[in-house]
């Protein structure tokens, strides 16, 4: 893990197209504005991991659905 030290206004770059900068800081809180292309996705970790939950079960329910699918077109025969 990389660690930096910024001061407000100031910012860090992540590759050619990202730019994280220092718009606030609030006593133990630090606000960060973060310019991305809109193809790469920016979220809160909290955020990402429930977004990874919803998916992995998503995807098992769609493994149920095409399982039973298959069950049932393999009973008609």
């Amino acid at each position: 893990m990389l660690v930096l030290t910024r001061k407000l206004g100031e910012s860090i770059r992540i590759g050619d197209t990202i730019v994280v900068k220092v718009v606030d800081l609030d006593g133990r809180h630090v606000k960060l504005g973060i310019e991305a292309p809109r193809s790469v996705a920016v979220n809160r970790e909290e955020i990402y991991e429930r977004i990874q939950t919803e998916n992995k079960a998503a995807s098992g329910a769609q493994d149920m659905s095409v399982k039973s699918i298959a069950q049932a077109l393999k009973g008609k025969k």
